[in-house]
């Protein structure tokens, strides 16, 4: 029985070799090493201190933490998959998150991380994601979103906003990372991310060869921190 729902953009593996050597094919632009976890995570995250809305935990923090058994199971997985993406050469960060730094200075277009977006990166590279506790992010397939830029209302306030000569309008609209950023269509149908399964999400890159994957970080219940790997 599979614990992510079926869907175009999303392939299922069943290890991390497989996560990490299998290639965007046609529509496909997500894969999930579908996992169902043991081990307390939460009470990894009762034992951590928020410093910050978002805190590094480092694997040495989590190595001295005092656990129970069963959180001494939940600390090894994450230690486990932290060496494993470290040794392929990513470089994976594991936050405790009360909340992300809201956009709120334009009011008819947001960047921030809450708003369906995808990730760009100058060299071929993947975005890798574990939601281990807390609330998990969506994603949309391609076909069920539109680029915010190019609805006319928000590309007419844009074009108010910017103060320079025409040719320079789409650099505009790179530079500040508006065209990074997607509205759902009305039919559209969010993919949650889950608890526990590790996700590999195509990025926006000169060689990619499929459409990135578009998806944004869910707002957080009241009172939960959210324990994220991410890289």
């Amino acid at each position: 029985m599979h614990l992510v729902s079926p869907s175009p953009s999303v392939a299922l593996v069943s290890n991390f070799n497989d996560l990490v050597t299998t290639r965007y094919q046609g529509t496909v632009n997500a894969l999930c090493w579908e996992r169902d976890l043991i081990g307390d995570f939460k009470e990894i995250v009762n034992c951590l201190t928020l410093q910050d809305h978002v805190t590094e935990v480092s694997a040495e923090d989590l190595s001295v933490l005092n656990l129970s058994l069963q959180g001494d199971l939940a600390r090894q997985i994450i230690l486990q998959d932290l060496q494993q993406l470290t040794q392929i050469g990513a470089a994976p960060v594991l936050n405790l998150i009360q909340c992300y730094a809201r956009d709120d200075e334009l009011d008819f277009i947001a960047t921030d991380v809450y708003s369906y977006h995808v990730d760009r990166s100058p060299i071929a590279t993947d975005t890798f994601l574990c939601t281990y506790h807390g609330a998990a992010s969506d994603i949309l397939p391609n076909a069920q979103v539109q680029q915010k830029i190019l609805i006319p209302s928000i590309r007419e306030q844009l074009r108010a906003l910017y103060d320079g000569p025409e040719a320079g309008f789409e650099q505009f609209l790179t530079e500040y990372f508006f065209d990074l950023h997607y509205q759902p269509l009305p039919d559209a149908k969010p993919i949650n991310l889950g608890r526990g399964h590790l996700w590999r999400l195509a990025v926006d890159h000169p060689t990619q060869q499929v459409a990135p994957c578009v998806h944004r970080a869910p707002l957080e219940q009241d009172g939960e921190y959210r324990l994220l790997l991410i890289c």
